[in-house]
């Protein structure tokens, strides 16, 4: 039965937009309109646009960022002399740290000026930034345009993080987080294919293929920048406001689940005292050190990876750009599973620990064995389970937090942090320590060490603070319904 046909006969008049946006409509039984397979259409639906959507932006976001350490093995770095001392390290941290610094500020634009404007006018901006580092002549124009680029991006992550938690329940979170990641890591690994055939336009209009890269993938960037100013949603509240999505009716049955599972669907009123308030909670602080750490490990592999291949174990350019990509099929197929039974058994925290054990080991394969062949293998454990990790730790920062206004700040600490991890990450694995890299390897173990013993603590207090919540001695995130989820 058409959904549309039903509403009216049970709610008359139907909801209006006014109603909707201020939050009147929460004692509606809205969902009882639908039955349970209309409202599976309706969750479906959000899924098919917000989760795919946000996930090609980020293809293109860790595209944009990525793109020169493929580039650098294909000419870049003899071209503008970024071998030299510190400079490609430089270049690949300067990124991180407007990137960390204007973290807080754009998770809170982008609920004042809405996620259709906010996030297409950035991708757009990027679009014009990685044309504009094919025509560099020298490596400081690549640092100054990857300055600029770190400012672009400083939101989208973040702002992304924050309006798919706006969306879901907690326990179909963890699923969704890891389709929109995996979409990424997957393109990614797509990316570095696509890198090794863009090389091949070595000459082509008398420019060298590396910067062929940055040229095309720029193009493709404003592409989807003009994809995402059709098809990106609004938060729950104003959605029914979105090209061709949901009805007020139906934005209204999402609204009172939300409010059913965590009781904050509904905006709050912005003031700057109460945003920054909730920064003097520690676990929002430990969130971002565990991620802080993830991203250490994950970009230290992401921006070397081709490197470490090329000069670590001799393989040749495109050799080095081909075997970059199957570890983060790998990650990607990891990371729904993962994401799947995180969900089903409501567990985030041992998937956490697994996964940073697992990491150890691979990359003590990476820096303590000598046969290619192995060492490859650990790479693809390290790829993998860090990457899927990250969906682990969004989740459980997202499940046991409540309030729009604490969740877009606990989305801008922990990816700012994870942005910190990021400038260690682009450091630890240097060139004069190549062929073993071990002081990269013995920093990459001790981030991961650091996340079995953070995440042990966390989980040791929430079953504290939970036993004392069912025994009525403790209220949590100020609800007496609220439990933490380990």
């Amino acid at each position: 039965m058409d959904p549309e046909k039903k509403v009216p006969s049970l709610m008359s008049p139907s909801i209006s937009s006014e109603k909707l946006e201020s939050g009147t409509i929460v004692d509606i039984d809205v969902d009882e309109v639908y039955s349970y397979e209309e409202q599976r259409k309706i969750v479906h639906r959000v899924d098919k646009r917000l989760v795919c959507i946000t996930g090609i932006g980020y293809c293109i976001c860790l595209m944009d960022r990525t793109n020169v350490s493929n580039a650098s093995i294909a000419g870049m770095n003899d071209d503008l002399h970024m071998t030299t001392g510190y400079r490609y390290s430089l270049v690949m941290l300067i990124f991180f740290v407007p990137y960390v610094i204007f973290q807080p500020f754009s998770t809170a634009l982008i609920r004042k000026i809405g996620p259709r404007i906010f996030l297409t006018t950035m991708i757009m901006a990027w679009a014009g930034i990685t044309v504009g580092i094919g025509f560099t002549k020298d490596w400081t124009h690549v640092l100054a345009a990857r300055t600029v680029l770190g400012v672009l991006e400083s939101g989208y992550f973040p702002g992304v993080v924050y309006l798919l938690s706006t969306w879901y329940s907690r326990y179909e979170l963890h699923k969704r987080f890891s389709f929109f990641y995996s979409i990424g890591l997957v393109v990614q690994a797509l990316a570095n294919i696509l890198a090794f055939g863009l090389t091949k336009m070595e000459g082509i209009q008398g420019i060298r293929g590396w910067r062929w890269i940055f040229i095309i993938e720029g193009v493709i960037t404003g592409c989807v920048a003009l994809l995402t100013y059709f098809l990106i949603v609004e938060f729950p509240d104003k959605s029914h406001k979105s090209w061709r999505f949901l009805s007020e009716n139906e934005a209204a049955f999402i609204i009172r689940r939300l409010n059913r599972d965590r009781g904050d669907a509904m905006p709050e009123k912005f003031s700057l005292r109460g945003f920054l308030r909730h920064a003097a909670d520690i676990r929002l602080w430990c969130y971002g050190l565990i991620f802080c750490c993830l991203l250490c490990v994950t970009y230290s592999i992401t921006f070397f990876l081709p490197l470490i291949l090329r000069n670590g174990m001799g393989y040749s350019v495109g050799a080095s750009q081909a075997l970059s990509a199957p570890p983060y099929v790998a990650a990607g197929l990891l990371m729904v599973a993962q994401g799947w039974a995180g969900d089903k058994y409501r567990n985030r925290s041992m998937i956490l620990l697994f996964n940073a054990a697992v990491s150890i080991i691979g990359l003590a394969l990476m820096g303590f064995t000598h046969g290619n062949g192995v060492r490859y293998l650990g790479m693809f454990l390290v790829t993998s389970t860090t990457n899927a990790s990250a969906t682990a730790c969004m989740t459980w920062q997202s499940n046991n937090i409540r309030g729009q206004w604490k969740r877009a700040l606990s989305s801008s600490i922990m990816v700012g942090m994870g942005g910190i991890g990021g400038i260690a990450g682009s450091l630890v694995f240097r060139s004069q320590d190549a062929p073993s890299y071990l002081p990269g390897i013995y920093a990459t173990i001790t981030a991961s060490a650091m996340i079995i013993v953070i995440t042990g603590s966390l989980t040791v207090y929430f079953m504290y603070a939970n036993r004392k919540a069912d025994r009525n001695e403790k209220i949590l995130e100020e609800s007496v319904d609220f439990r933490y989820t380990l």
